[in-house]
């Protein structure tokens, strides 16, 4: 870690001339040479940390000369920021025309050469802040130099890897299946325990004498840390078996501390979707005993550590409410645990090490899967033996050098794994020790970095890729010249996921299982915490005795809940001046609320602020100079952002996105060159009603959550939406909300027109019309909102036009679209000929209150030879033979008045939605009857009728007519009283 900070500042010295030179502001005789002087003694101490980071391991002065190097790097860092911070706004000031830049130079100390711009009070004081702040470190880094020599560190050519590994042509980085080697008797033993009827644990705790017969029976699954527990109850909990066999299941992660309120709720949340708004316990309880009373379900209890049987009782309590036929299942490293939550010693089930040929299987899979020759694989298979040998069993442990050795492609490579001294500290840590720092020497500085920083996350808690990414940009652990940080963040991400120091990836069901969300292993997390054990530190709040781990911590994460009273907020933290992350659980409330001004005051070297949630932000937000990353959180409270916040030039992420009530943007926001990241609320209820002029400006912004069109309403807004073509860099989702006045479009006599289409990189848009305006108007609008081409997903809220078809055009050339949603567009009498989207997989009308009928221009099939030669020109061959090629979901909610779904007239040659199957239909009380081509879909799995009394009198399986036409779908679901009201048939 401290490599990696060293090089980051060598990377700013190397900036802060060229940065000098770009704002023509030069240092006279000396300056030069202290820059210069910095830069060689950096240069000495990288060559030699990598041997200190590997020696402090077993040296304790070793490990203090580090820290005592890294906080006067760290606090380095801050200066030089703080310069080039100066310089930057110096730059602004002269690109924004201030006359008093342009005048001539005046000499203001023996340092500096300054322009008179800098000659004012504040501006002096910063100067000569930073010359003795530089003049302070000087002396620091002269006694860290001289102890080089005395501790004798070996001066290395080559740190870590000295690059990113590539990525493998194959994703088997992310197929888990190779963990559950070895484990097939015991995942049977389990299942087995699981379906059975009580009496065997009835007649184990009798026989005993331990525990009385209770319900439900609890299974335990024990083991040290790396041993594939977790990973055990994951493939029992996915099994078949398990979903058809209980009526609920539920995961829950109980770790450290332990906190049987928290779990309530997590089970609470799991069973019903949504997390519980109650914060009394007694209420929490009461909820959780009326959720599962009667039910036969299976909840596993994982990462389990507490040995008091007092804890346990009033969640077993509730949980005694449920069927007999339930079942938990625990996983603890001790069977203390196990038998402390009532566990009978026949369901302990204690996991194995992996025998030699299991862990060879797992390792060989991973290390030698890129290696196609046979040859060379039986070359490397004696030294990976060896290897695998002295990972004792543990799949963490194989799992990690696997990954690891799997970019090392010469024997030699293999050989230094095999013979590397960090072996010997093995036995300090259950033999994982070794392999996680041979893993981790072997990083590039950045990915050092990137890795360690994770430590601020709590133990077990899911973590957000993309906002992981935007928090290592924000500490500056992304730049590589030429690249652009979120591409750099992404390829980091995958290389250590690669490397199996992230596990557990929730993948979104398109954009090709695009990771969305990652865990940590218990073991690799608490190992990136002995690495930033004096810069990472977690203070939970429910605690009644609060303390930093760490002095001079630099990221600090507040955990805790908010139980029937606010808690209020450390005052230690006010004290805590070096830090540079601030993260804030977003269920926490504090009374009395955040003193931000005194915090703003003190902690200056924040980089990232995460959950604040707070009424209002105060002008001091300005003193905040380094300040990258700024998120809001779920914030009912806050209705605008001071001006004093477009002054933090270096802010890149700005995520308000959960204030649905912020009524303004700062008028001046276009100051904020560096943004690159601007989440605000999305909702249609969202307050925010226009967007501030100099948006344009912000020409780097690659994430915007909504632009909202003023109609001209206001003098502060940007003049229409040919703002956004100012925009080019926009990706991702991006709303535009207050649709329908013409005016938005700007100006008809100037040339240029709103441009979406050149976005390509955008994939979800959203188009939300202004039921207030001319309908005339919003065909106009929609027309000229052509998307890219490159568009996955499409929304249209609101629109009051009598067709879509004057946008079918573009809405056909849609090619790559997989989800279409036209939501309460209720003039609209007609569709597009939808059927013709070669892509599109799911597709959702609601509030389409006009139609009345759907036919063969739904599908697009063209009813006349004309029309047949047309299509010919311009769709593919799936599409002439397939109307909906790839539909997979068709949802109809809300059609009052939609009476006719006629069957298709031109039936000979063509497919009709072969890939369907989930079928809605919600409110279309007149609705006569389905099509036969979908009464013939052999792929349809789930069918769902509600309040549409004339399909529920036709197919009813009671007393319908033609239940025989639809009895052969698996899942069919009926009701006259809404989706609320379901019953299943």
């Amino acid at each position: 870690m401290a490599e990696a900070i060293v090089s980051t500042i060598l990377e700013q010295l190397a900036s802060i001339l060229v940065e000098q030179t770009a704002a023509q502001v030069r240092l006279i005789a000396g300056a030069e040479e202290e820059v210069e002087s910095l830069h060689r003694r950096f240069h000495l101490i990288k060559a030699v940390v990598e041997d200190a980071e590997k020696r402090q391991m077993k040296e304790n002065a070793v490990r203090v000369w580090l820290d005592d190097l890294k906080h006067a790097s760290y606090d380095m860092e801050d200066v030089l920021d703080e310069w080039n911070t100066a310089i930057r706004k110096l730059q602004m000031k002269r690109s924004s025309g201030d006359a008093n830049v342009s005048q001539p130079m005046r000499t203001v100390r023996p340092s500096f050469i300054i322009p008179s711009y800098w000659f004012s009070p504040g501006q002096l004081v910063r100067r000569h802040n930073i010359a003795t702040k530089i003049k302070n470190l000087d002396k620091k880094l002269d006694n860290i130099v001289r102890d080089i020599n005395a501790y004798g560190f070996i001066i290395s050519r080559e740190q870590g890897s000295g690059k990113v590994a590539s990525r493998p042509s194959t994703t088997s980085f992310l197929d888990e299946s190779y963990e559950i080697r070895g484990r097939n008797h015991l995942q049977n033993k389990v299942a087995s325990l699981l379906m059975s009827g009580s009496e065997s644990s009835t007649a184990s705790a009798a026989s005993s004498s331990q525990v009385p017969t209770q319900r439900p029976t609890i299974i335990s699954i024990t083991g040290m840390g790396g041993i594939g527990k977790t990973t055990l109850a994951k493939l029992i909990f996915n099994g078949n078996e398990v979903r058809n066999h209980f009526n609920e299941k539920m995961w829950v992660c109980v770790s450290e501390p332990f906190d049987d309120i928290r779990i309530a709720k997590a089970i609470l949340e799991s069973l019903k979707g949504s997390a519980t708004n109650a914060v009394e316990s007694e209420t929490v309880f009461k909820q959780l005993r009326e959720s599962i009373e009667g039910k036969k379900f299976f909840l596993v209890l994982d990462d389990v550590w507490t040995e008091e049987p007092q804890h346990w009782e009033q969640l077993l309590g509730c949980l005694r409410c449920g069927s007999k036929e339930s079942r938990i299942l625990v996983t603890t490293r001790n069977e203390k645990v196990a038998i402390a939550i009532g566990t009978t010693k026949f369901n302990i089930i204690p996991i194995e090490l992996l025998s030699d040929e299991d862990c060879w299987s797992i390792f060989s899979q991973l290390a030698l899967s890129r290696r196609l020759d046979i040859v060379e694989c039986e070359n490397f298979e004696n030294i990976g033996r060896q290897i695998v040998s002295k990972c004792k069993g543990l799949p963490l442990a194989v799992k990690t050098l696997g990954s690891l050795l799997r970019f090392k492609g010469k024997i030699e490579e293999w050989q230094r794994v095999l013979e590397n001294e960090l072996w010997e500290l093995e036995e300090l840590d259950e033999g994982l020790l070794g392999p996680l720092l041979l893993s981790y020497f072997d990083l590039p500085p950045p990915l050092k970095k990137c890795f360690s920083y994770c430590a601020i996350f709590p133990k077990d808690s899911r973590i957000e890729k993309d906002q992981l990414i935007r928090l290592w940009m924000a500490q500056d652990y992304l730049k590589v010249k030429g690249r652009e940080d979120m591409v750099v963040g992404e390829e980091y991400f995958e290389n250590l996921a690669m490397r199996s120091l992230f596990q557990d990836f929730e993948r979104s069901e398109h954009d090709g299982g695009k990771i969305i969300s990652c865990q940590m292993h218990d073991m690799v997390h608490d190992f990136s915490q002995f690495l930033t054990k004096t810069e990472c530190s977690a203070l939970d709040v429910n605690k009644s005795r609060l303390q930093l781990s760490c002095w001079k911590a630099r990221h600090l994460m507040i955990t805790g809940e908010t139980r029937s009273d606010m808690v209020p907020f450390p005052s230690l933290v006010y004290d805590e001046t070096k830090l540079r992350s601030l993260a804030l659980d977003q269920r926490l409330s504090f009374k009395p609320r955040i003193a931000l001004s005194k915090l703003f005051d003190r902690l200056t070297c924040l980089r990232s602020i995460d959950g604040l949630q707070v009424g209002e932000i105060p002008k001091g937000i300005k003193k905040l100079i380094h300040l990258r990353y700024l998120a809001l959180g779920e914030n009912p409270w806050i209705k605008e952002l001071p001006e004093a916040l477009c002054e933090l030039c270096n802010l890149q992420t700005l995520d308000v996105s959960c204030c649905h009530y912020l009524k303004r943007l700062p008028e001046r926001i276009g100051q904020l060159i560096n943004l690159r990241h601007l989440m605000n609320s999305k909702e249609e209820w969202s307050r925010l009603s226009y967007m501030p002029r100099g948006m344009e400006r912000l020409t780097g912004l690659r994430t915007l959550g909504a632009f909202a069109a003023s109609g001209g309403k206001s003098s502060k807004a940007c003049s229409s939406l040919k703002s956004l073509n100012k925009l080019k860099h926009l990706e991702g989702s991006l709303t535009l909300r207050g649709l329908g006045n013409e005016r938005d479009l700007g100006d008809d006599n100037d040339d240029e027109k709103v441009d979406l289409k050149s976005k390509m990189k955008l994939v979800d848009l959203h188009l939300r019309f202004d039921s207030t305006t001319k309908t005339k108007d919003h065909r106009v609008v929609l027309e000229c909102l052509q998307p890219p081409p490159s568009l996955e997903k499409l929304g249209i809220y609101g629109y009051a036009g009598d067709t879509i078809s004057p946008t079918s055009d573009w809405m056909l050339s849609l090619a790559k679209l997989r989800v279409l949603t036209l939501r309460f567009c209720n003039k609209c009498e007609c569709l597009p000929p939808l059927g013709k989207l070669p892509c599109l997989q799911t597709l959702v009308l609601e509030g389409m209150s006009s139609v009345k009928r759907l036919g063969n221009e739904f599908l697009g099939i063209a009813e006349d030879h004309q029309a047949r030669a047309d299509q010919a020109e311009t769709a593919s061959s799936i599409i002439r033979d397939t109307a909906f090629p790839r539909l997979e979901t068709l949802e109809f909610l809300d059609m009052e008045k939609w009476e006719e779904w006629d069957d298709c007239e031109i039936t000979r040659g063509k497919t009709i939605m072969p890939r369907l199957g989930h079928l809605s239909i919600c409110w279309s009380p007149e609705l006569k009857a389905l099509p036969d081509y979908i009464l013939g879909l052999t792929s349809l799995d789930k069918l769902l009728i509600y309040y549409s009394r004339h399909l529920n009198n036709r197919y009813n399986n009671q007393t319908g007519p033609d239940w025989p036409k639809i009895s052969h779908v698996p899942n069919i679901s009926f009701t006259l009283h809404g989706p609320a009201a379901q019953g299943s048939l």
